[in-house]
């Protein structure tokens, strides 16, 4: 099936979006609400264990296929990243207010643009480099140096950022030799495995009740995932993307009312124009697309 004759359907992808939006505040919510009752690296070693058992059925197939040692290379490379990411990004949900954790998130796109140009060769014209600066500018806003402390969350969160850049690149590869679904669950027994040594080394003691909300962590993501697929494959990206950032209203409308985080309007700023920068790139870059693809031919009746 060709760009032209997937169906468009707006209204159904912007309402599928709209509960991705929902599926990932729900995550944050969870993991913001847990804190640092259970450390970073155990909590998401045990929400990606949940993930393990939900993909048992597709690995037992999917480790008794063949690749070829680039693509083994790839999804360990793709999983470090990943592991790496995840335990930052638990770090500063537990550390920092959600709405700055969401606001930074969104540098993820920037991180995937600048990468695809240098290690992928996919070029970096003016457009992608204003829109890269006009991102960085939103950064800055949100965390704004010397005009106050910038906490180790904060720092984590920006860590998280790159190494979530890094591992969607690598994804982005290994799309061109298996399935997306084989992608997601390697990822997931790659990433359970290297956490695993970290998370026995700090373990401490967890209770059944937080076990069981970091399985509805696992549930949420995985649902937010599922919707985001869904979105994209009912309408074209220019349109869903830009409900993204409603993401950051929920976070900072569930920061004031759940925990008492006072919304910051500096990172609401910050977070739009990023979203903004984002959303004119990934909107470019639908108009480029289709200059370059040809029509279809003219089916005779």
């Amino acid at each position: 099936m060709t760009a032209q004759d997937k169906p468009n359907k707006p209204l159904i992808g912007i309402l599928w979006m709209l509960a991705t939006t929902a599926c990932f505040v729900m995550v944050n919510i969870i993991v913001h609400w847990l804190g640092d009752q259970v450390p970073a690296a155990q909590s998401a070693f045990v929400r990606f264990m949940w993930g393990l058992i939900f993909f048992a059925p597709a690995l037992a197939r999917i480790l008794r296929q063949s690749f070829p040692p680039q693509v083994w290379a790839l999804f360990g490379v793709r999983g470090l990243l990943h592991a790496v990411a995840v335990g930052l990004w638990f770090f500063a949900m537990s550390n920092i207010p959600i709405a700055d954790v969401t606001a930074i998130n969104y540098l993820n796109p920037i991180v995937v643009t600048v990468g695809g140009a240098l290690l992928l060769g996919e070029g970096l014209a003016w457009r992608r480099v204003t829109a890269v600066i006009v991102a960085l500018i939103g950064a800055l806003i949100i965390l704004r140096p010397g005009m106050r402390a910038i906490e180790p969350g904060h720092l984590a969160q920006l860590g998280a950022a790159l190494f979530f850049g890094g591992a969607y690149l690598a994804a982005k590869r290994l799309t061109d030799y298996v399935p997306a679904g084989t992608v997601v669950a390697m990822m997931t027994l790659v990433v359970t495995v290297a956490l695993a040594p970290v998370a026995i080394w700090k373990w401490e003691p967890i209770t059944l009740s937080e076990t069981l909300w970091l399985g509805a962590v696992a549930v949420f993501a995985t649902g937010g995932h599922y919707c985001m697929t869904r979105a994209f494959a009912a309408a074209p990206v220019t349109v869903t993307q830009p409900v993204i950032f409603l993401q950051l209203v929920w976070a900072a409308i569930a920061g004031w009312s759940i925990f008492g985080e006072r919304p910051d309007p500096y990172v609401i700023l910050g977070g739009a124009i990023i979203i903004a920068s984002v959303s004119y790139m990934t909107f470019r870059e639908a108009q480029l697309k289709r200059r370059v693809t040809p029509p279809p031919p003219a089916t005779k009746i």
